[in-house]
């Protein structure tokens, strides 16, 4: 299998390098694919010594400022430290690594230096007057993610007063922008108002960590900058529109097709909605990667935009109105109906009378307002990484990777009916003040035709019941604890540990094997540099000698090395499913050469199955997906051996030898292909 998919993944390539190019952030790269992969971020214009001098003078008395108040502030002001400390961020980033793209940027950021100062000064008087300030405000927050800092920015309306009337909140995700550092978004963000300022809004400029059209790690900086912006600002849960153009259109539809239910409504311009037919993918790669389009491809919840208003916009002369059409292709199938918005004779922009239209229409949607429990929900995915749409929780499926269904119904003010497909447990969770069940009455749950009961109302007019199946009978309650089980946030692939707090675990011992301990090191250094380039944060790194109980608890744990190098993989190692010796990697029914190959591989963590470990690898697209967003898919599933004596390349760290996904219960399929 792995010669066979090496040779499909080379022509693969070798097809996409000669394909016609796609406009904009669409564009395929003209430079050969394994060598001379163009660098992203790419690297920038010198700097002079003095103005390196003073840049370097301004981030130390920064820091200095920054550390004392760490341990001056408490409670709520010291909770402010993040909107000091992206400041600092913004500026060292493109000054330890050669990131300023334009001589602008470079007195930009003794600027913003200057303002980070001045936050410092006022958090030390005990004051924040940006927390009140209209108009154009940056902000930041702590990741959980890697402890970074990250950036947002907001407008925020002059009607806004702290502690006053719930607004309207818009999500603004941007375009592509291969030289979008820290420095050049806080920028832009404290100088323009974007493409649109709804009145008595506040518009949420997302940086996003980068140029990944808001998934995977950009997608976990989504929900963080809202939650965020909700602990400063009255915002209207019930009136969260999500909306972005070009890269930020393709974040728009993954946004809108994956997580319908939050947004009162949704509009993408432009942008991409897939992979293959984006790219035109003739040659198709290795099934498994096949596989993982159904977690990227909004295409594959087009259904769910049944629960969500959607307003899709395109130029008509613009090549990424393919995104809309391609939905809309798969929105027919389901029944639904797509408004596509066109701007006559226009390229990849907004049209002005299309641009008015779509306000109006958005506007007329918000100001109606999302009904958190309709009467009837439909429901689609693949994985149980996207589990919930409003009141329906899917809580374990029949088979990771195929399509999973549910339509629930409220029929009448004592029964809902179900009707579901690949699934094996289910909630329906309705939030407090919002449950329309007859608090009198214990309602009756008809699950794939089946009479089940719920629990009464709650006094908060909430309610939540969970349903399981037995063999092939739906049963009430949850099932019983059997062991490991896939489940939301523990259910792969190796791509889902980064999307959450992650350590990694870097060996002090002798490796087993001197080729796999010389890839190791340089996968190991590839994984921190690139995390660091592509998602915009320093990896939190530890010794195997240093790993605390807090840190197993918290944090997904990614183990580099083997069971003799590692002392955490040495002490897990028994309670892997694998065997792993000086001679061979036992793995799935089948051994592989330990001298000359290396699994790769995400599983609960043994000293702590709620959390995942990850053996040997980063996230898994590489620098060639860099060059195009439709690109950056998982290349790897759960589990992968990898021939460590072929050549890393621009898109595989070795060729592979094996790979596959755990069952639902994570144990390894000896029928995999």
């Amino acid at each position: 299998m792995g010669q066979t998919d090496g040779m499909n993944r080379r022509l693969l390539m070798a097809v996409l390098s000669l394909a016609i190019s796609l406009p904009v952030f669409g564009q395929l790269s003209p430079e050969p694919v394994f060598e001379n992969v163009k660098r992203q971020p790419p690297l920038g214009i010198a700097v002079s010594d003095t103005q390196k001098q003073e840049l370097q003078d301004g981030l130390k008395s920064l820091r200095s400022r920054i550390d004392a108040l760490k341990s001056k502030l408490k409670g709520n002001q010291l909770a402010l430290l993040p909107d000091v400390e992206i400041f600092y961020t913004a500026v060292r980033y493109p000054l330890e690594y050669n990131e300023f793209f334009k001589a602008n940027e470079i007195t930009g950021a003794a600027s913003l230096l200057k303002v980070g100062m001045d936050r410092a000064e006022q958090l030390e008087q005990g004051k924040a007057p940006w927390l009140s300030q209209t108009g154009l405000v940056v902000r930041g927050y702590q990741s959980k993610i890697d402890k970074s800092y990250q950036p947002y920015g907001l407008v925020v309306p002059p009607s806004f007063v702290p502690n006053g009337a719930a607004h309207r909140l818009d999500l603004w995700f941007h375009g592509r922008g291969e030289t979008l550092t820290e420095l050049s978004f806080l920028m832009d963000r404290m100088r323009s108002y974007g493409e649109f300022t709804p009145a008595d809004s506040i518009v949420l400029h997302l940086y996003g960590r980068y140029c990944n059209g808001d998934k995977f790690a950009g997608e976990t900086d989504t929900f963080e900058a809202m939650e965020h912006v909700k602990k400063y600002y009255p915002i209207d849960e019930n009136r969260i529109l999500a909306r972005g153009f070009s890269l930020g259109g393709a974040a728009a539809w993954h946004m809108a097709a994956h997580h319908a239910g939050l947004w009162v409504a949704a509009a993408p311009g432009a942008g991409f909605s897939e992979s293959q037919e984006f790219l035109r993918i003739s040659v198709k790669p290795p099934w498994y990667e096949q596989k993982l389009w159904h977690l990227y491809d909004a295409t594959d919840y087009a259904l769910n935009l049944f629960n969500c208003p959607t307003i899709a916009y395109s130029g008509e002369i613009d090549g990424q109105a393919q995104a809309a059409l391609i939905m809309q292709t798969f929105m027919d199938k389901e029944g639904l109906a797509l408004t596509h918005i066109r701007g006559p004779k226009t390229g990849h922009s907004y049209e002005a009378n299309a641009k008015k239209e779509i306000i109006r229409r958005l506007d007329i949607i918000a100001a109606k307002g999302r009904n958190p429990v309709p009467n009837e929900v439909k429901f689609t995915t693949w994985t149980l990484r996207y589990n919930q749409m409003l009141w329906v929780q899917v809580d374990a499926m029949e088979k990771h990777w195929e399509r999973a269904l549910v339509d629930a119904k409220i029929t009448s003010p004592s029964t809902i009916e179900v009707t579901t497909k690949n699934v094996n447990a289910i909630t329906l969770q309705m939030p407090p003040g919002h449950c329309p069940l007859d608090a009198t009455l214990i309602p009756k749950v008809i699950v794939d035709g089946k009479s089940l009961h719920g629990s009464r109302v709650d006094s908060d007019k909430s309610w939540t019941f969970a349903f399981h199946k037995e063999g092939s009978e739906w049963q009430n309650g949850t099932a019983a604890a059997t062991g490991l089980t896939k489940k939301h946030g523990l259910q792969g692939p190796i791509d889902d540990a980064f999307m959450d707090s992650f350590v990694m675990v870097v060996p002090t011992g002798t490796p087993m094997n001197e080729m796999t301990g010389k890839w190791v090191e340089k996968e190991q250094t590839h994984a921190i540099e690139h995390w660091r380039r592509h998602f915009r944060g320093d990896a939190q790194v530890v010794k195997d000698t240093e790993v605390t109980d807090d840190i197993i608890k918290n944090s997904n744990l990614v183990l580099w090395g083997d069971p003799q190098s590692n002392a955490m993989l040495k002490k897990m190692a028994s309670s892997l499913p694998l065997s792993w010796t000086t001679d061979k990697i036992g793995f799935g029914g089948k051994s592989f050469p330990a001298g000359s190959s290396s699994p790769v591989m995400i599983y609960p963590n043994p000293l702590n199955p709620a959390r995942y470990v990850v053996l040997n690898s980063g996230f898994t697209f590489r620098e060639y997906d860099y060059l195009n967003n439709a690109r950056q898919t998982p290349k790897l599933p759960d589990f992968a051996i990898i021939d460590v004596s072929k050549p890393v390349t621009a898109q595989l760290p070795g060729d592979v030898l094996d790979a596959g996904f755990f069952n639902e219960t994570w144990k390894v399929d000896a029928t995999r292909p």
